[in-house]
This record gives structure tokens, sequence and C-alpha cells, in this order.
């Protein structure tokens, strides 16, 4: 394989590499405007009275993309509209009835998940870690997972993303609707950005059915180049960020035990769902990995600033998830070719198992008949 060849099957690891390197060079480029408290951890916003800002917030001016804008609305409504667009609507159909799917990936987002970091915590308790950082990783345990990143990262790969989009929409208006972040803004933007879009796509999808299966448009490639974008955005987050200040050896230790969790819990998952007795298919498996392990640090920063209101440690608190976020979607896309890879050897060895959900319970009655 030549050069030129192998760096156009691996554009995409190189453009995570590239758009890390340009958002550490200049992060000022990316960075999100909003508000940053006294006690450090930051609060998107779209406007903060002038009073308000001089007794109790330093702006962060946005940068020059407006990712609050272009990444949470205008990016987020394209993947879903690409989703609309591409998807099958028995596809979408399929993935409503696919209840045990659903099961298990709220069960392991609400239940094991905290439950597990919680039982990792009592051993850490009495290690020299600051006891702040380690109630900020119970926190990570409790976020609901974010709406686009499983998404992409689902799609990439080729799994079951229709029921990537179901769980983690499910999952961020369920936790978020039951903390203190008020619904109506919760409900209006998973509308705007997610049901909005994706119908519109399904919509459109139908007057040129004939042209897209005939032209077959990249729809994965269109999806990673957004996560591109979303990966830039964030690392310009990171690198911007002042709360990530702590010494080396904590940050270096908190790094270790994010990327540690977040592998251990892909690696079970994988598990659990590939059992001969489990009946989900490669790409269900794919879109589990992915919506049962990721975290939304959108939802989960507004969170943290209501329970932990007043505490002087607050910044501490937030930097686990202001690092689970984007390791969470550095590993997800590093992982993308492997498991992409693991997927279509599994469904050529098993070419039934990668029948719509559906089509396997039609199989099943008619065999039991």
């Amino acid at each position: 394989m030549g050069l030129l060849e192998r760096l156009r099957k691996e554009w995409f690891i190189l453009g995570i590499v590239l758009v890390i390197a340009v958002a550490r060079l200049e992060p000022a480029v990316g960075v999100k405007g909003g508000e940053l408290d006294p006690h450090g951890a930051s609060c998107r916003i779209h406007a903060v009275s002038s009073a308000d800002l001089k007794d109790n917030f330093k702006l962060i001016i946005s940068g020059p993309l407006k990712p609050e804008i272009t990444i949470t609305y205008i990016a987020v409504s394209a993947i879903f509209f690409n989703s609309g667009l591409s998807l099958k609507t028995e596809e979408l159909t399929s993935a409503l009835m696919h209840v045990k799917l659903h099961l298990f990936v709220q069960i392991f987002t609400l239940v094991f998940f905290p439950t597990a970091i919680w039982l990792f915590l009592q051993l850490l308790s009495i290690t020299p870690i600051n006891e702040w950082l380690l109630k900020g990783l119970q926190t990570v345990g409790c976020m609901p997972p974010p709406v686009s990143s499983a998404v992409i990262l689902t799609k990439a790969v080729g799994g079951n993303e229709a029921a990537a989009i179901f769980n983690s929409a499910f999952g961020s208006f369920l936790l978020g609707s039951s903390s203190s972040v008020p619904f109506t803004s919760i409900f209006s933007q998973l509308f705007m950005t997610v049901v909005v879009p994706l119908i519109i796509g399904q919509i459109v999808r139908r007057y040129i059915k004939d042209w897209l299966e005939r032209k077959k448009p990249p729809f994965g490639a269109i999806s990673s180049s957004v996560l591109l974008m979303i990966i830039y955005t964030t690392f310009c987050d990171t690198f911007a960020n002042p709360n990530i200040d702590l010494d080396k050896f904590s940050l270096i230790i908190i790094v270790f035990i994010i990327f540690s969790v977040q592998m251990s819990f892909m690696f079970l998952t994988f598990l659990f769902s590939t059992r001969n007795n489990s009946s989900f298919t490669p790409a269900d498996t794919v879109a589990i990995i992915f919506c049962s392990t990721h975290k939304s640090l959108t939802l989960g920063i507004p969170m943290l600033k209501i329970v932990f209101a007043g505490y002087e440690h607050l910044s501490l608190i937030s930097v686990p998830l202001l690092i689970y976020h984007p390791a969470q979607i550095l590993l997800g896309s590093l992982l993308v070719p492997t498991i992409k890879s693991w997927m279509v050897s599994r469904q050529k060895s098993t070419p039934t198992r990668g029948i719509l959900h559906s089509d396997r319970i039609a199989v099943q009655k008619q065999l039991k008949t």
C-alpha cells in the first residue's frame, strides 16, 4: 500500500491529530463564549447582565467560530438531518421496538455506571488523591449521555445508528428532566436539534430516495467531518479552560483513571452484549458501547452548578467531567477503525445477525408456528 493511499485510508485519525494540534496552538479561535463563576465552573450562556458580570462573573469571549451556535445548534442539527436522510424509516421503527437494547443501555447508564464508580472510589479514598476530585468522578458517573457524540461514532463505525439516536436523546431527556436543570430548556433544545432535523431528513428522503440509493452519498464521511469539528472546539475549550490547573501528578492520575474507566466500561459492554444468548447484532453492540459509556458536558456543567452551588471546591469537582468529555470523543474516535473491522468481520461470519430486529422477531414467530 502506497503512502498516499495509506494517508487517504487513515484520514480520520490524521484529522484528529491535526485538529488537536491546531486547538493547542490557538484555542481562542474555537472556544465557546459564556461565563466563568468565581468558583471556576464554566456555564455557557447567550446573554448576561453587565451588573452580574461585574459582581460575580468573568466573561469568556466566544471565538470566531461561535461554537455555542455552530456546534450546539447547527452541527448537531446537521448530524440528525444527515441521519434522517440516510436511515430507512423501517430502521427507525425497528429501533423503537428494540426494547431489550434500550433497557440494557439505560440500566447500564443509570444503575451500573454510578454504582461501579462509587465502589471504585471507596478504594481510591484511601489514596492521597484530592477528595474533591474523587467527588467529581462520582458526579461523572451520574451524568446523562450526550446527544451527538455517541450517534456520530456509531454512524462512523456503521452500527445501529437508529438505536443510538433513541438512547442518546432519551437518556439526556430522562436524566436532564429529573434534575434541577429547567425542563423546558432541555425539551426545546432536544426537540429543535434532534427531532425536527430527523423528521425533515426523513421527509426529504421520501422524495430523493431513488437518487440516494443510486448515488450513495458519503454519509459516514460527512458525520466524521462534523465530529472533527466537535473534537476541535472541545479541545479549544479544554486548552483555554483555567479550571484545569492542577499539579502535574494529580492531573496525570485523574487522566489515567478516566481513560481506564472508559476502556473498562467499553470492554464490559462489549462482553455483555456479545454473549451467545444476548441476541444483539454486531451493529447493536456498537451502539451499546458508545451510548452506555458517554457522558454529557452540556447538561453536566449546569447540573454541577446547581447541585454544588456555593461550594468553594466547585472548580475541582468539575475537573473530571471537563476531562472526561474530550477523552470520550478522542478515545472513541481512535477506536472507530478497530471496532469497524470487528463488526464487519463478525457480520461476514454470521450474516444472519445483521438483519433488522423486527425481521428477526418475525422469523422467530414463523419458526414457532
